[in-house]
């Protein structure tokens, strides 16, 4: 079997293709010019079972008949391409043109939804881009040495019922709490620079007056509805680095709707920094 690799930005496609290749199979990856790490080559001329080729975001036709060529039938998606680069970079060939001409709402679950459909009908199945990565979904439960405390129990609990009802609106999956308050919502921007954003705006109220408790805590969470053939929430160590930039102390996440990237990595880096992640049931 060969399995078609739609790769995105970021270390998920190169996890993927080492999964599946661990379980024997042949890959072929699309990969994205303005998103898809050019070390991406290096693994094909290293693999003869890994076939590369580099196509635009708003080639559709093209993806569609590469993967006819090349006898793919299971496709996955993975790695993230930047919301902003889907709705202004993206030039769209006749089939993606027509396709977003009728969507009802030009978010990315629609946009991706839409796409994962055109790719059934031409007998292209797209899987779940958990399916080779089971083990590195986030366990229900504290995984650091640190469990939260009172403070930061409150602010999760806060942010769980904000961010859902943000994800909700496909609007962004992440939201920064303080004291019960709400620091920033991510938007198109993404979960790291969300952080960086909440943590600038709290070193502007260091001269203030204000008595808000200015440890951040992060809540991430996957849509209510989450397809899990696209856009998982995911964490890896710039995640942690981005918090501890930002002054948060707390990160909450989803249990077995997350993907934790380098997880002993990002569990020393996280515990080195003295920072409480915590694994939230649905």
């Amino acid at each position: 079997m060969k399995l078609g690799l739609i790769a995105g930005n970021g270390r998920f496609p190169f996890l993927l293709l080492d999964a599946a290749r661990a379980q024997g199979l042949a890959v072929v990856v699309a990969a994205i010019r303005e998103e898809t790490d050019a070390e991406i080559d290096l693994r094909a001329a290293e693999d003869e079972h890994i076939t590369v080729h580099w196509l635009s975001l708003g080639e559709l036709s093209r993806l569609i008949e590469l993967f006819h060529k090349e006898g793919v039938q299971k496709a996955v998606m993975a790695g993230q391409v930047k919301h902003k680069q889907i709705f202004s970079a993206i030039r769209p060939d006749w089939r993606l043109a027509k396709l977003l001409l009728n969507l009802r709402a030009r978010n990315t679950d629609m946009l991706l939804g839409a796409v994962a459909k055109v790719l059934t009908d031409e007998g292209i199945e797209l899987i779940s881009s958990t399916a080779f990565l089971e083990p590195l979904l986030a366990t229900e439960g504290v995984l650091t040495p640190r469990a939260p405390d009172d403070d930061e129990r409150k602010n999760i609990e806060y942010g769980l019922s904000v961010a859902r009802a943000v994800a909700g609106f496909d609007i962004g999956q992440t939201v920064v709490v303080a004291a019960q308050a709400c620091v920033a919502v991510e938007a198109m921007e993404g979960t790291d620079a969300a952080i960086e954003r909440a943590g600038m705006l709290m070193r502007s109220l260091e001269d203030d007056a204000s008595t808000l408790n200015r440890r951040l805590t992060i809540v991430k969470v996957a849509k209510p509805n989450q397809d899990m053939r696209f856009d998982v929430p995911v964490i890896g160590i710039a995640t942690v680095e981005a918090m501890i930039h930002a002054g948060a102390s707390c990160l909450s996440v989803e249990a077995g709707r997350t993907l934790l990237f380098d997880r002993e990595a990002l569990l020393q880096r996280a515990a080195e920094a003295g920072i409480a992640i915590v694994a939230s049931p649905r």
